[in-house]
């Protein structure tokens, strides 16, 4: 799989390039420390995988994702950041990123996420997920959610939209749209960016 790997610090940026090199199935198809050099790259090499930093210098690394919504491209983004907020990881999930890890991760942890993303589905840094435990202090509260609605909040936390969703489950997207609702009122949840996490904290997406 092609990799661009988007960084404000030159060390950080050859770090990772000597570390996922040494993979067999991994090519590094360019270096960026702006949006400029990002967006580029991206046009010019349609890379599979971006990693990038939150931070980079005076800009802010997820304008990136929204000025590349535009193109039809399939490129995944993953954020790499020292950042354990909640709220830049909420962010980033909103952005559309699929994965957001933190940089005190071991290399093993990130090539995992890589992988993971690879495949199409959403990775949130362990570390993190003890904060998204605190959404809800209800425990067992997923059991409460019909079949349906289970499988409408484990679409939610691989990143669907409604329209997806629907087509996945042969529904309609106004049944979609209900079954969000109440997904959000039973699990006391405000949008489905929190219903996405809180599917990822519960353990209910997994990787075939």
């Amino acid at each position: 799989m092609k990799i661009l790997i988007i960084d404000d610090h030159p060390l950080v940026r050859r770090g990772l390039s000597f570390v996922l090199s040494l993979e067999k199935d991994i090519e590094i198809v360019g270096e960026a420390c702006n949006i400029k050099e990002a967006l580029d790259i991206l046009n010019r090499q349609n890379p599979d995988i971006a990693l990038v930093d939150l931070k980079l210098g005076s800009e802010y690394g997820l304008d990136i994702i929204d000025k590349y919504k535009a193109s039809k491209s399939e490129c995944k983004f993953i954020v790499l950041t020292s950042s354990a907020q909640e709220g830049d990881l909420r962010r980033a999930e909103e952005a559309g990123a699929f994965g957001y890890v933190l940089k005190e991760a071991l290399p093993e942890e990130l090539l995992y996420a890589i992988r993971v993303v690879s495949k199409g589905r959403k990775y949130y840094d362990p570390g993190m997920m003890e904060e998204i435990m605190k959404i809800t202090s209800h425990e067992g509260i997923v059991e409460e959610l019909t079949p349906r609605e289970q499988e409408v909040l484990k679409a939610l936390g691989q990143g669907l939209c409604n329209k997806e969703i629907a087509k996945k489950l042969y529904i309609t997207e106004f049944t979609v749209k209900k079954h969000v609702s109440q997904i959000l009122a039973k699990l006391d949840l405000t949008d489905r960016t929190q219903a996405a996490l809180y599917a990822h904290s519960k353990g209910l997406i997994r990787v075939s």
